[in-house]
């Protein structure tokens, strides 16, 4: 009997790999490299954010999962819009994303370019590690991709070749190059520039042949890219808005997974994403801004606008959050609201 029920058992498990169904003890196919798409290098925090993640994912399940980044969102021929699209489809298996490229695809993350929306770091952690970071997970979900964890590319700050910026007066005619975001394009022409749209991998060029006057970006990024040299001498510290980056994978993926190894990613994101927002917010931060100090030192102008100065600016771009305020959904925008002013410091 032992001996014929040996040979049932084996019978029936070769009639499942005939079938091509799995057996009991099969394991699921896993890629020899999955992509992982993002828009800046190593040399900067988002770039070292998602560098991290990979190498956390690699030795955690032994080499079982192989991330490769893939920097200037090269899957998509460096349209920046067009990576969440790509992610959803298959096209890039995982990501680390901003908030402002993905806004086309998902209104909700137009919340953090509301002009003016967030006062200080503390306004972003009520925010993105709160109720309004949950529910915006939700949506990203819904959209077809899931969402592990929030890191940050940091506030973005304005630079230019022509003159300090310290009242909205002074942008008046500035050609700002600026992301692919319609609410962007808004803002920027209520303050009176010429916002004009172009990937960052066409920004650089364009400063430095003077086809752009300015840009706007985390200081990270001003230092590591080193826009002093392409001539933006005056930089303004006016924290009109932040950018949150979201590490995500493709539900397909995610599902080809073992649960063991769909834990290990999720804590990997969530692990890197706590060390990249460290990264990105050092020397901007402390009371004395080290990083300040050290454009000072490039030759660079820093003008860091007062509260009394911010506030021109804000009051110059109420009519663009009022119009984008119901856009986004008034709910979630009143429910961010609500965090910020009961933050703690």
């Amino acid at each position: 009997m032992k001996l014929r029920s040996f040979l049932t058992a084996t019978a029936a498990a070769a009639t499942l790999l005939t079938l091509g169904l799995p057996t009991a003890h099969a394991q699921p196919k896993y890629k020899d490299e999955y992509r992982l798409s993002v828009v800046l290098g190593t040399a900067f925090p988002w770039g070292k954010g998602a560098e991290i993640w990979a190498d956390k994912v690699r030795e955690r399940t032994d080499g079982r999962i192989n991330i490769k980044l893939y920097p200037g969102t090269s899957l998509v021929q460096g349209d920046q819009t067009r990576e969440f699209s790509a992610i959803r489809q298959g096209v890039i298996d995982m990501a680390v994303g901003s908030t402002i490229n993905w806004s086309p695809q998902v209104k909700a993350l137009n919340l953090f370019s509301l002009p003016f929306l967030f006062p200080d770091y503390a306004a972003v952690d009520a925010v993105v590690q709160g109720p309004v970071g949950e529910e915006i997970f939700k949506t990203i979900d819904k959209a077809g991709v899931l969402p592990l964890a929030w890191g940050e590319n940091g506030y973005r700050e304005i630079s230019n070749s022509k003159r300090p910026i310290t009242k909205p007066e002074d942008l008046k005619g500035l050609k700002i190059r600026v992301v692919g975001s319609p609410l962007f394009l808004d803002t920027f022409t209520a303050l009176g520039a010429n916002p004009t749209q172009m990937s960052w991998a066409d920004a650089q060029p364009a400063m430095a042949s003077g086809a752009v006057d300015g840009q706007e970006n985390p200081i990270p990024v001003y230092m590591a890219a080193k826009l002093n040299t392409v001539g933006q001498k005056y930089l303004t510290l006016w924290g009109y808005m932040n950018d949150p980056l979201i590490f995500v994978v493709n539900k397909d993926v995610w599902k080809s997974w073992t649960p063991e190894d769909q834990a290990i990613v999720k804590q990997a994101a969530l692990d890197a994403a706590k060390e990249q927002i460290a990264i990105s917010r050092k020397g901007t931060m402390e009371a004395d801004k080290p990083l300040i100090k050290d454009l000072n030192a490039l030759g660079v102008e820093v003008t860091d606008l007062t509260l009394e100065q911010r506030k021109a600016f804000a009051d110059a771009t109420k009519s663009v959050y009022a119009k984008w305020k119901p856009q986004i959904g008034t709910n979630l925008v009143e429910m961010a609201e609500k965090a910020i002013a009961e933050r703690k410091q």
